[in-house]
């Protein structure tokens, strides 16, 4: 579920503006940690499932890789936050056992 939560938080920094790995890393920070050790087979990942494409651009003089959410990402966004009410009442469940 952890791994689901990080690529619908990358979407979602991605939805924002197109970003490099660096930047997400940093733009992440506010909500939870990620290592570039995490971050970039999930962006591969995303890539490969069509949710975010690559796209180079250079800045002094080296390319950088640059990501961009695509419809599809941003399809995963929504279909996520419509699945949210039932992972609210899940989590109410489990929180009102543990008490």
């Amino acid at each position: 579920m952890k791994r689901g939560l990080l690529e619908i938080c990358i979407l979602s920094a991605l939805s924002r503006s197109d970003s490099y790995g660096y930047k997400l890393i940093r733009d992440l920070e506010s909500c939870v940690a990620v290592s570039e050790s995490t971050l970039y087979p999930i962006l591969r990942r995303l890539e490969t499932a069509g949710s975010l494409s690559v796209y180079s651009v250079e800045h002094n003089s080296r390319l950088r890789k640059m990501y961009r959410l695509t419809a599809a990402g941003a399809e995963q966004i929504r279909s996520f936050l419509a699945d949210w009410t039932e992972i609210e009442k899940m989590y109410d469940y489990i929180r009102e056992g543990s008490q």
